[in-house]
C-alpha cells in the first residue's frame, strides 16, 4: 500500500489501485508509520509527499517486496518447473522485433505468460522501479539508466520510409540534410528514438518541425502509406512495413552512431527465475 501511494500520489487512486477503501490505506500507512516510529508521509487536506524518512522507506519497500515476489516464483518453479507472468514493457521503435526475444524465450518456457506494454524509455524506468513492470526493452547507451542490469540486444540503424513513388524512393542512401525539405512525421517529444533523431537532424542543420507526431509507429506507417508523408524508422520497423509492394526504405547517412537497444532488468539479485530466464535468452540474442 505504501509503495502504491507514492507512485500515485493520490490517497484514493492508491486506495483503487490496491483494492481497499481510501480509509482502510490510511489506516494501514499510519500502522505502518507507527512500527517504524518515523513519519513516513506529509499530509495535508491531500497527499503532499514523502517525508526524508519515508523516501527511504521507500526504497526499502521495493526491496523488501521484489524479494518476496522472487521468494515465491523460486518456490513454486522448485514445485512445478518454470511458470508465471512476465511483464515487459518496450520502447515503440522495438517493438516490431520483440517477438524474436519472445518467440523463443516462450517456446523454451510454455507455461510462462508475458504481458507486452508499449511505454517511452522513462517510463519503462520509472516501472521498474515501482514494481509495476519486471523487465523492459529500451535504449541503453543514449541517456542515464541508474541502477539496472542491462543485455544489449542490437544497434539501432535509421531509413528514411516512403511511398515506392517517392521521388527518393530509387535512391541507395540519404544524408540526414536532404530531410530538410520533406513532409515528416515523427514519434511524440517523449519518445527517445525521437529526441535521437532530433540530434542527427540538428546536425545536419535540419529544422525539426513535423507537420504530425504520433506516440504509435503504427500510426506514423499508415501515414506514410496515405502519403505525402515520410517518416524515419530503424531498420526492424522497415523490414516489417516496406516490405509491400507500395513502400519503401532509404538508409540514412550521418555523423552519429548507431544507438544500442537492449533489456533492462532490476538491479537486483536474484531475479525470479522467469525473469533469469529472459536475461539468459537476451544473451542468446545477442550472441546469435
Amino acid at each position: 500500500m505504501f509503495i502504491a501511494l507514492a507512485t500515485e500520489r493520490h490517497f484514493g487512486r492508491a486506495a483503487e489501485r490496491c483494492g481497499v477503501t481510501q480509509p482502510s490505506l490510511s489506516a494501514a500507512i499510519k500502522q505502518l508509520e507507527g512500527e517504524l516510529g518515523v513519519q513516513l508521509v506529509w499530509r495535508g487536506s491531500r497527499f503532499e509527499g514523502l517525508t526524508p524518512e519515508g523516501a527511504r522507506v521507500l526504497d526499502w519497500a521495493r526491496r523488501i517486496v521484489g524479494d518476496a515476489r522472487t521468494l515465491r516464483e523460486e518456490m513454486r518453479a522448485a514445485r512445478h518447473g518454470l511458470s508465471g507472468n512476465l511483464r515487459l514493457g518496450v520502447v515503440p521503435t522495438a517493438l516490431p522485433m520483440i517477438a524474436q526475444l519472445t518467440g523463443p524465450y516462450l517456446r523454451r518456457h510454455p507455461n510462462v505468460k508475458i504481458e507486452i506494454l508499449s511505454r517511452s524509455s522513462i517510463e519503462i524506468l520509472q516501472e521498474i522501479d515501482n514494481l509495476q513492470l519486471d523487465a523492459g526493452v529500451s535504449y541503453l547507451d543514449n541517456e542515464p539508466l541508474g541502477r539496472v542490469v542491462t543485455e544489449p540486444l542490437y544497434r539501432e540503424r535509421y531509413l528514411l520510409l516512403m511511398r515506392a513513388d517517392h521521388p527518393l524512393a530509387s535512391r541507395t542512401t540519404l544524408d540526414w540534410a536532404e530531410l530538410a525539405a520533406l513532409p515528416l512525421c515523427l514519434l511524440t517529444q517523449d519518445m527517445q528514438n525521437r529526441r535521437i533523431i532530433n540530434n542527427e537532424l540538428s546536425r545536419a542543420d535540419v529544422p525539426v518541425a513535423p507537420q504530425l507526431e504520433s506516440n504509435s509507429v503504427v500510426a506514423l506507417v499508415a501515414h506514410v502509406q496515405a502519403g505525402p508523408w515520410v517518416s524515419v524508422v530503424n531498420a526492424h520497423t522497415a523490414t516489417l512495413f516496406a516490405a509491400t509492394p507500395d513502400m519503401c526504405a532509404v538508409p540514412l547517412q550521418g555523423e552519429g552512431g548507431a544507438k544500442q537497444v537492449g533489456l533492462i532488468a532490476p538491479w537486483r539479485e536474484p531475479h525470479t527465475p522467469v525473469l533469469a530466464a529472459l536475461l539468459a535468452q537476451a544473451r542468446r540474442f545477442s550472441d546469435g
